[in-house]
């Protein structure tokens, strides 16, 4: 009969943590803060159609790293336990604190349980009527919970991150502020030599809570809206590229524009290219 290995329940425990710790460190880091006008959560995501950031309920949002499809499957069943709470109860009763325990306990039986833990760090936050009210849940991988005080920063180099929000994070922020301290605090880290990144907006994935709006206040801001909070686009006069010269026919655009331009007379015609005019005839009809 084949010897079973012995390994010590704190050794196992250890192990798992570093399989876990190692899953998330790899991922793209997901910054989330408060700010004046309500809860500002900031991703870095390549992709448009795999979401971290998504909302759980009317004033909740969910942000998560690590493995898309098992903290994909925290979402959605935080969804459906949030909307159950509701129906039974009423929408105003589900709050980000039941959510948060919740996903605790499950992430902490599955980590003792399983072989496998979740590779997953989430963050579940609500917006309240005032930024220091605004309720920010930081779960981990083995069920640990913390309530976390303005920010959150997950995956990658978290530490990192976080001494720049540190620096730089105040409730009073503009949406614009809160926008670029969370880019750029996520820039920070991962450059080649140490030094600082640059992330265009087509590299970032970016929500809201918004405090002042009524009803479900979660809102995605992409394309134009985020371009135009992170500066981009607008380029000084002298840094502009020349205009392309037309070599093709004209598009329709300009042949429609030039169909609108008053028409030339004859005489104008005959005196600018000095040509002598024509003698009229004097047969008549």
């Amino acid at each position: 009969m084949a010897m079973q290995f012995y390994a010590s329940p704190e050794q196992i425990m250890r192990d798992r943590s570093e399989l876990a710790r190692k899953g998330i460190a790899r991922g793209r880091s997901v910054v989330v803060l408060t700010y004046a006008d309500g809860v500002l959560f900031v991703a870095e995501n390549l992709s448009t159609a795999l979401h971290k950031i998504s909302e759980i309920h009317d004033r909740i949002g969910f942000a998560a790293v690590g493995r898309y499809n098992e903290f994909e499957a925290l979402r959605q069943a935080g969804v459906r336990m949030a909307d159950l709470h509701g129906y039974a109860n009423d929408r105003r009763d589900v709050r980000s604190r039941v959510l948060a325990n919740r996903y605790a306990q499950t992430l902490g039986a599955l980590f003792v349980e399983q072989t496998k833990p979740l590779e997953v760090e989430i963050c579940v936050a609500e917006v309240s009527d005032r930024p220091e009210r605004d309720e920010l849940y930081r779960i981990t991988y083995d069920g640990s919970v913390g309530d976390e005080p303005g920010f959150v920063a997950m995956g990658g180099q978290a530490d990192a991150i976080s001494n720049v929000l540190r620096a730089g994070h105040r409730n009073d922020l503009t949406l614009s502020e809160a926008l670029r301290l969370s880019v750029d605090a996520l820039a920070s880290v991962g450059g080649e030599g140490g030094q600082k990144r640059e992330l265009p907006a087509s590299q970032l994935e970016v929500a809201v809570l918004d405090r002042h709006r009524s009803g479900r206040v979660f809102r995605r801001i992409t394309g134009a809206a985020l371009a135009g909070l992170l500066g981009e686009g607008a380029q000084p006069a002298e840094q502009q590229p020349a205009a392309p010269t037309m070599t093709g026919p004209a598009p329709a655009a300009s042949l429609a524009a030039r169909d609108e331009e008053p028409e030339v007379s004859d005489e104008a015609l005959d005196e600018i290219t000095g040509t002598t005019p024509r003698p009229e005839s004097n047969n008549e009809d």
